[in-house]
């Protein structure tokens, strides 16, 4: 008796987390896949409209605009923040005094609230008062409004989108540095290796799984970027940093066109799970070939 009862314990144990996946993911997944063939406003029940409201995407050239910026989000924050996360990670690997304290002050912009560093930017960036200006106009140069030009918006949340990105990276990465065992570098130092080749030839391999990791969430976090872009410029001046997500939440909740709106959820999930998978399988067959 108690030998069957054994057998669904693990069962038990598992059936809280599986009601929570269904109730908060898996069906309201289902319910905006199914709305995105609907026209619906709040104010009447779905209306099946089939493919229109995905025809209206390939027409809607905002859309493109923010799918277009998303990319260049994705593309202009990843990367860099993975780069400088791991130059900072193998600096404070080192174990010289007042690193810790270091250490925590570069992993904060990755903990507090995005409202929070966004309104400290907002201040940083301000035209007028702020010491990014301040600073040009000390050495000669003219300030901009650099949130509210076209040409200067994107770029400016993006380079806070690296400034927030850095932390997590470094302490990903520092992790893994850590857990390498030093006899790998003691057998490289015997040999003649130099601290760079070490780091090239033993530190970045071992670090692939983190590489991994950091790339595929780093991804998924910059496809839905929102609360940095409503803040600092909500997706303007005449979009030229909308987003996806920006538009989502536009196309909802400012002008309640529900159905519209989970077409362009459908379209930044499939996005997302491509990319995703391709970047898995990428990885895995790397890892795999080594």
């Amino acid at each position: 008796m108690n030998k069957g009862l054994n057998r669904f314990i693990p069962y038990m144990l598992i059936f809280p987390s599986v009601v929570l996946f269904v109730l908060f993911i898996l069906l309201p997944i289902v319910w905006v896949l199914y709305l995105s063939f609907t026209d619906y406003t709040m104010l009447n029940a779905p209306e099946w409209v089939g493919f229109k409201n995905f025809e209206r995407l390939w027409r809607d050239e905002i859309f493109h605009r923010a799918v277009k910026n998303t990319a260049l989000y994705w593309i202009g924050t990843v990367i860099p923040s993975m780069v400088i996360g791991l130059i900072l990670a193998n600096l404070l690997a080192l174990r010289l005094r007042g690193l810790a304290l270091f250490r925590a002050f570069l992993y904060l912009p990755g903990v507090i609230s995005s409202v929070a560093v966004a309104m400290t930017w907002l201040w940083l960036f301000d035209p007028r008062q702020g010491p990014i200006n301040g600073f040009l106009k000390l050495i000669g140069l003219e300030g901009r409004n650099w949130l509210q030009d076209p040409k200067t918006s994107l770029s400016s949340v993006i380079l806070i989108g690296i400034w927030v990105g850095i932390g997590y990276a470094m302490i990903i990465f520092l992790s893994g540095i850590q857990s390498i065992s030093e006899s790998l570098y003691e057998a490289a130092s015997l040999d003649g290796a130099s601290g760079l080749r070490k780091f090239w030839h033993i530190t970045i391999p071992l670090l692939k799984p983190m590489t991994l990791f950091l790339f595929i969430t780093a991804t998924i976090r910059s496809f839905q970027v929102f609360d940095l872009v409503f803040v600092l410029t909500g997706g303007g001046p005449a979009n030229s940093s909308t987003t996806v997500v920006t538009q989502i939440v536009g196309a909802s909740f400012q002008e309640y066109k529900m159905g519209y709106a989970s077409a362009m959820a459908v379209f930044l999930l499939a996005a997302t799970f491509v990319v995703t998978v391709i970047q898995y399988a990428v990885g895995s067959r790397n890892a795999s070939a080594e």
